[in-house]
Order: structure tokens, then C-alpha cells, then sequence
């Protein structure tokens, strides 16, 4: 199941879930099907598998929840699909800690909207960089750095690798 998710081949997973596959059976490298889905933006099997009762809000290792992994790669229609089926917005874990940071750090503005229109907390804290704003600011995203401001972002939060937002931004010579 894990790996026709993966791929994106919505009528094999059917097939297997028919037959009685687990849908929410852990194991791969991202963690589950639903969450290899929405990472690699098949957003028909994401429905298929939601409709057939996988957990929205699932974690994984690496990319957290299925909802960080969808705003990771800045997949709008993932998202949207994900938020409108009760993903939480907030939920911490994976390397970025949260979607709101995972599509802070990729620029990904569309979907920063999105996330925030649904009560994103634009200074939670947590990941390598401590927070979107850190994210944005370290890889040099101008837009997504007024958008978090406009939204605000503590600009004096701090992080375990940058003492101050400036240090983040000018870090790679932004």
C-alpha cells in the first residue's frame, strides 16, 4: 500500500484496500501511504486513503504529519484537501516541526497563506531554525519574511543556531 501510494497509483491502492490492506499500516520511509501521498502531491489517492479512514494527523520521522509534508512541497490543492479533512494546523514534529515552518522555509507563500487563514501560530517554535520567520529569513524568502512580520512574528524571537532574526537572515547574505 505504502509504496502505490508513493507512486500515485490510485486504482492499485484501491484494489489493496479492498482487499483488506491497513491504512494506516506504518512502516517506509515516510512513515505510512497517506503520508507518502501527500508528500509526493497524488492528492485523488490522498482522498481515496482519507475516505477509507487514514488519520489525518499521522506522524512520521522525518516530515512530521501529512500536512508538513504537503506545505513541505508546497502543494496547495494537497493542503487544502488535508486542512478541509481536520489536519491540525499547529501539530508539531519532523525535522521543520510544523507545516507553518515547513512552507516558510521552502518560500512557499501560497500555501503560508492557506495555513495561516486557518489559525496557523506564527510564532510557534520548534526545527533546526526555531521558527518560520528563522526559516524564511535563512533562506532568503522577502515575501514570506513580510508576510510572517505582517502576521506578527516576533521579529526578537530567538534560536538555538541564531541568536537574533538579522544573524538568520545575513547568515547566506541575505
Amino acid at each position: 500500500l505504502y509504496v502505490t501510494s508513493f507512486r500515485g497509483y490510485k486504482a492499485v491502492v484501491s484494489l489493496l484496500l479492498d482487499k483488506g490492506a491497513d491504512v494506516n499500516a506504518q512502516g517506509g520511509y515516510h512513515g505510512n501511504a497517506l503520508h507518502a501521498a501527500s508528500f509526493r502531491g497524488h492528492k485523488t489517492v490522498v482522498k481515496l486513503l482519507l475516505d477509507r479512514g487514514a488519520n489525518v494527523n499521522v506522524q512520521s520521522r522525518k516530515y512530521g504529519n501529512t500536512l508538513y509534508a504537503a506545505s513541505y512541497r508546497g502543494d496547495e490543492a494537497v493542503v487544502e484537501l488535508l486542512l478541509n479533512k481536520g489536519a491540525n494546523v499547529n501539530a508539531q514534529g519532523g525535522r521543520c516541526s510544523n507545516a507553518l515552518y515547513a512552507a516558510s522555509f521552502q518560500g512557499h507563500e501560497a500555501v503560508l497563506k492557506m495555513l495561516l487563514k486557518k489559525g496557523a501560530n506564527v510564532n510557534a517554535q520548534g526545527g533546526y531554525h526555531g521558527n518560520a520567520l528563522y526559516a524564511a529569513s535563512v533562506q532568503g524568502h522577502e515575501a514570506v519574511v513580510r508576510l510572517l512580520l505582517d502576521k506578527g512574528a516576533n521579529v526578537n524571537a530567538q534560536s538555538e543556531y541564531h541568536s537574533k532574526i538579522l544573524q538568520a537572515a545575513s547568515f547566506r547574505g541575505h
